[in-house]
């Protein structure tokens, strides 16, 4: 190479080293973001929010693999991102600890609930003018089952002692959904029932398993001013009187003098649908004074705790016997008894009788001076 070659290699370098830098961000433009992998715009149906959709690497071209982001989150509300408020989870929810229910059920839009929770009620327009949406409505809210509880109190005149609650809604549900026993009813043929009208009786009937479209029917071409239609979850084959007994025998073995109250309160157990007032509140209240009602009480969602009562051949319990229950909770309630608590006795009371023992060592307390 002659001086003349050499001289023209040395400035041209001369010039690009006193020119521009250019660097690969700025083809792209001071604002573009780097290269990010897309995701397929449908995702599969068995995605939900707590598993969110992955792409494999081997569906990534080398470039794509090497720019690829650090994973990021978007908005904590999913009410706030439009595309993930189209792509909510549809069907049971799985929340850990809980049953795999889909709890949307137990308050859907245009329904209020009750102050004592037991109610939920709808006066919504559709409900009363189109039977097969009363109808399917109704089949999706027997698919939750009420919330069965257990309440001890115990008191000596006014002053309450003790008062304590239990949760019984996981004794419905196994954790395999083919075990479920729960099922759907009409009122049968030698039932006295509210059928329409303000006075139970026998008439009309549609059969026990058949009957549910028959009888939406029936409520939608009622004419009367003010009707209702009542869905009831109720629970099944649970031995209520033998856990009384056990929970009275263990209070007595605390020497306790005062009146103790056991019951079995459900909640989250009825659904009311009724016709739309066409008037105001005030004049409502009124009318209803001297309007004719007609009420439809003819349905039920059966949950059963068993496949039979406590002590018939074949009993199968859904999740575990009333027996084996008590052994489980009869140390934490005892407990609970003994510090005189005001509230739920929860897994956690149970986690600290197993982990730490308490209540095995509980015999007699001092209840202080009677009234």
């Amino acid at each position: 190479m002659g001086n003349g070659g050499r001289r023209s290699i040395i400035a041209d370098k001369v010039t690009r080293s006193t020119g521009p830098v250019h660097r690969p961000s700025d083809a792209a433009g001071p604002s573009s973001p780097p290269p990010v992998a897309e995701l397929p715009a449908e995702i599969p149906t068995g995605l939900t929010e707590a598993h969110p959709a992955e792409l494999p690497a081997g569906d990534l071209s080398p470039k794509a693999q090497h720019h690829m982001p650090p994973p990021y989150s978007g908005p904590s509300d999913a009410s706030l991102d439009p595309q993930a408020r189209s792509q909510l989870p549809k069907g049971p929810q799985c929340y850990p600890g809980l049953p795999v229910l889909d709890y949307r059920q137990y308050l859907p839009p245009m329904f209020e609930l009750s102050a004592d929770t037991t109610t939920i009620s709808s006066k919504a327009n559709y409900l009363t003018e189109n039977s097969k949406a009363l109808a399917t409505l109704l089949r999706s809210l027997a698919t939750v089952p009420p919330k069965p509880q257990v309440l001890i109190q115990g008191n000596r005149g006014r002053k309450v002692d003790f008062s304590i609650k239990l949760n019984l809604m996981n004794l419905l549900v196994p954790n395999d959904p083919r075990d479920r026993l729960d099922y759907l009813r009409c009122v049968g043929r030698d039932e006295v029932a509210l059928r329409g009208g303000s006075e139970p009786g026998l008439k009309p009937d549609f059969g026990v398993d058949n009957g549910l479209e028959a009888w939406c029917d029936r409520f939608i071409k009622d004419t009367t001013t003010i009707k209702t239609f009542t869905l009831e979850r109720v629970v099944a084959n649970l031995d209520t009187n033998w856990l009384e007994g056990q929970i009275r025998s263990l209070v007595a073995s605390t020497d306790y003098k005062g009146q103790v109250t056991v019951q079995f309160p459900v909640t989250h157990c009825k659904v009311v649908i009724q016709n739309p007032s066409k008037h105001n509140k005030f004049f409502s209240s009124v009318t209803a004074l001297f309007s004719s009602k007609s009420k439809y009480e003819v349905v039920k969602a059966v949950w059963p705790f068993a496949t039979a009562r406590n002590g018939e051949h074949d009993r199968r319990c859904v999740v575990q016997s009333e027996k084996t229950w008590w052994e489980e909770w009869r140390d934490p309630i005892k407990y609970a008894i003994a510090t005189k608590r005001q509230g739920w006795v929860t897994n956690e009371d149970k986690l600290e009788c197993i982990m730490e023992s308490k209540g095995k060592g509980v015999s007699l307390i001092d209840w202080g001076p009677d009234f």
